[in-house]
């Protein structure tokens, strides 16, 4: 009778599958999302039965699919209209405790969507409606069919080791469903405490991550590949290579707990990581926290992408790693596919690309490659986002290149830092440059002990003369003198802080750099190209400058200009560098792209005086090249002039950078007050936005519109791109096509938005503007210029 009854309909050439494997394997889904998350102090005592209540609900929550409308979609035939989830509520009286009963309920009532606080919600559609107009949503009811799975859902239940009792044959299954919404709501419709307000949204979470790997068919994986022996395999790698752990690699190896390390680009700091998360996942694992996950995030796509590369290579693997951003999937697809692919070659590598992305998504891997602001994503909680907290219950997360001088997003960060703190994280906050201001901070964030150490024993010779200019970066003197850098066949980088100014340089230098040393040897860099011609010339710009070439004396002469997306984590490797003026952290990172490793002499790296505009947002403020506030870029041009022609000793950018936030007495500049104060400000701002879960199933999508404008960019396409658009959207079906599609995409500044238009029928932003592959975007017209 049962295997006649079905949970999802055909799809994608797949059967129908019963209802009954469903449940089971929802189940069995919960029983590894509770192994790979282990046991959760934050909620031992609010919910001490937190994991059976996660099982029962997986093992109910779509009990409610028996009522023959919904056999009869689940079939192929017309839209039912009604909620599953609510009729499903009445089998939680297989649960004997009340308390549990209604936590299995929650799990049960939210998989899908709010349970109150919108007019969707399940609260607005069946609250105040009677019994007997239930009575008409949910019938017909087979009540053989009922009882039968009544009895399926007990025998499983008991087999696993559940707390269940016998659910009684002759039961008003719609009436008792009716009673258990009026009892959840009574619960959670008009608040609760933090404590179970966040047991409510893990709760969520991990009901829904178990229903989402059940019907993908798909299992976590419950092991983590950087772990005790992994970090044994490094150090004999390093030692088979003739060197030996440095100081603060071996300190960050033997760190219990969250570790703050300064530390030099160029210096082995992500090695230093690595080993320092070997430890916290082999401790965390014999103290009950499951298979710890890792977190490694980082500011900017391009370095997230060299840094998975990077950490599969180290593994030997790719199965574990993930790579978690908005353009996952495309790093996947620029990884998989080869520029002379045909057309059916692309759309085999596209698949395969949207396949590891919804691994990703799926949480299947345990190790991940993100932006800190996806790990913000999971404040959004509801059942889009509630796994994402669960997944990070529990884990460890590197944190490379922090920096102080963004103060919303740092404020926004170490909010999340707090709960995820709270729901056993470990942290490890690296950076070149770090002041004591913002080590001070993450040090009154998290609750417990912070171990800070850096490299200053090491001593390494210095790699950059400092010069300073009193010109701006697009001064025909600065040409000038990159030219004559040009001449001597060297590699020259040249970071401005805006496109247009990129842009402008580019002009005036590549014809030079090209007849010099040939076709190749100008490029330019910025965030305003399509994405299939990003992914080309970061390769491009990874393959001549690597810094492999610097080891095997290969390093090959030419010219980059490039803007703030070039200065974390690529690992290239230039003679001399020649920035515009900027924040002392931003300059420090642009630095480290030149003489990486210290195979010459002290190289030069010349910093241009910045020309200030003010803020249209924030009235009486003013900005270096409209990017970085005034006050710390002067300080730190300052600091620079006073050394002007003398070599870095890279320890000692640490106390300029001090210098910019306190004074000699120990007291705050005032840069470093008003810092300081920002920094809170924003803090305490995500966390009453996002953090309190006082309502945990209201209906938070408009924090999800906020949250996408503050984070999430929009893209577009150019009016001449749209028939090549749609043209690949039509060569794959569903998030294939769109991924071919999307590589015709450009991210828009905010200011340009208001001159896209939405096209309805692709789902795609689109704008009239000037583009070339080598220029990316130059200029965005209204659509009613002529």
């Amino acid at each position: 009778m049962l295997h006649q009854i079905l949970a999802k309909s055909a799809r994608r050439g797949q059967p129908p599958e019963q209802l009954t494997a469903h449940l089971r394997a929802a189940l069995n889904a919960a029983d590894l999302v509770a192994r790979r998350t282990g046991r959760m102090t934050a909620v031992a005592d609010t919910v001490p039965q937190f994991w059976d209540a996660v099982r029962l609900a997986d093992l109910l929550h779509d009990a409610g699919k028996i009522p023959q409308g919904c056999q009869h979609m689940l079939a192929g035939g017309p839209a039912w209209g009604e909620r599953h989830e609510v009729l499903s509520l009445a089998f939680t009286h297989l649960v004997t405790d009340p308390d549990l009963r209604t936590w299995v309920a929650a799990g049960i009532a939210t998989h899908h969507r709010p349970l109150t606080n919108s007019p969707r919600s399940l609260a607005a559609l069946y609250a105040t409606a009677p019994l007997e107009e239930w009575r008409t949503s949910f019938t017909p009811l087979d009540q053989t069919v009922t009882e039968a799975l009544a009895t399926w859902l007990y025998e499983t239940a008991n087999a696993t080791g559940l707390p269940a009792q016998p659910l009684t044959t002759d039961t008003d299954w719609i009436a008792q469903a009716h009673a258990e919404l009026e009892t959840l709501l009574d619960r959670f419709e008009y608040g609760t405490d933090a404590d179970q307000g966040l047991a409510a949204v893990l709760l969520q979470g991990a009901v829904v991550m178990a229903d989402h790997l059940s019907s993908a068919h798909a299992h976590p994986q419950l092991v983590q590949p950087m772990n005790a022996a992994f970090a044994t395999r490094l150090e004999n790698s390093i030692t088979a290579k003739g060197h030996t752990l440095r100081p603060h690699q071996q300190r960050a190896a033997t760190t219990e707990g969250h570790l703050l390390l300064r530390s030099r680009t160029g210096s082995g700091k992500t090695e230093a990581s690595w080993l320092w998360a070997c430890r916290q996942t082999t401790t965390m694992q014999t103290r009950g926290q499951g298979i710890p996950r890792i977190f490694y995030t980082l500011p900017y796509l391009a370095s997230i992408n060299a840094n998975a590369d990077r950490t599969t290579q180290a593994l030997g693997t790719t199965q574990h790693v993930g790579v978690a951003h908005g353009r996952a999937a495309a790093y996947h697809l620029a990884t998989a596919a080869c520029p002379e692919d045909g057309d059916e070659e692309r759309v085999k590598a596209a698949r395969k690309a949207v396949a590891r992305q919804a691994a990703t998504r799926l949480f299947k891997e345990t190790i991940r490659i993100t932006t800190p602001y996806q790990l913000l994503r999971a404040a959004l909680v509801g059942p889009a986002h509630a796994p994402l907290l669960v997944d990070a219950a529990n884990s460890v997360f590197i944190m490379d290149e922090l920096h102080a001088y963004d103060t919303k997003r740092l404020g926004y960060i170490l909010a999340m830092m707090g709960l995820l703190e709270r729901l056993g994280g470990r942290f490890a906050i690296l950076s070149a440059t770090l002041p004591n201001a913002l080590a001070d901070l993450i040090t009154d964030t998290l609750t417990t002990s912070v171990t800070r150490t850096d490299d200053s024993d090491s001593n390494p010779p210095p790699r950059h003369r400092i010069r300073t200019r009193p010109h701006h970066l697009t001064d025909p003197a600065t040409v000038t003198e990159i030219t004559q850098h040009l001449k001597h066949d060297e590699a020259v980088l040249v970071i401005a802080n805006n496109i247009r100014q990129a842009q402008q340089l580019y002009d005036q230098l590549a014809p030079t750099a090209r007849a010099l040393h040939g076709p190749d040897a100008a490029t330019m860099l910025h965030s305003r190209y399509k994405r299939h011609d990003r992914t080309r010339i970061e390769q491009h710009i990874t393959g001549r400058y690597k810094v492999e070439r610097t080891r095997t004396n290969q390093r090959l002469p030419g010219l980059v200009i490039s803007t703030q997306v070039l200065e974390v984590s690529m690992d290239v490797d230039f003679d001399v560098l020649f920035t515009a003026a900027a924040d002392l952290e931003a300059l420090a990172q642009r630095f480290g792209r030149t003489n990486r490793i210290a195979a010459e002499p002290p190289a030069d790296v010349i910093v241009h005086t910045s020309r200030y505009t003010p803020s249209h947002n924030t009235p009486g403020t003013w900005f270096a090249d409209g990017i970085y506030p005034q006050a710390p870029t002067q300080a730190a041009w300052n600091i620079l002039t006073a050394h002007d022609g003398q070599p870095i000793d890279e320890n000692e950018i640490t106390h300029w950078l001090n210098t910019i936030y306190t004074t000699p007495e120990g007291r705050p500049t005032p840069w470093g007050t008003t810092w300081r104060q920002e920094v809170l400000h924003h803090q305490d701002q995500f966390t009453a936005t996002f953090l309190d879960f006082t309502y945990p199933y209201d209906d938070r999508t408009h924090l999800t519109e906020r949250f996408d404008e503050l984070f999430d960019g929009t893209e577009a396409i150019l009016t001449k791109d749209r028939v090549h658009y749609a043209t690949a959207l039509q060569q794959a079906p569903g998030h294939a096509g769109r991924l071919l599609a999307d590589d015709y995409l450009i991210p828009l500044p905010t200011s340009a938005i208001p001159r896209a238009h939405f096209d309805t029928e692709l789902k795609v932003h689109i704008i009239d503007g000037d583009y070339t592959n080598e220029h990316g975007l130059t200029a965005i017209r209204h659509r009613d210029d002529t």
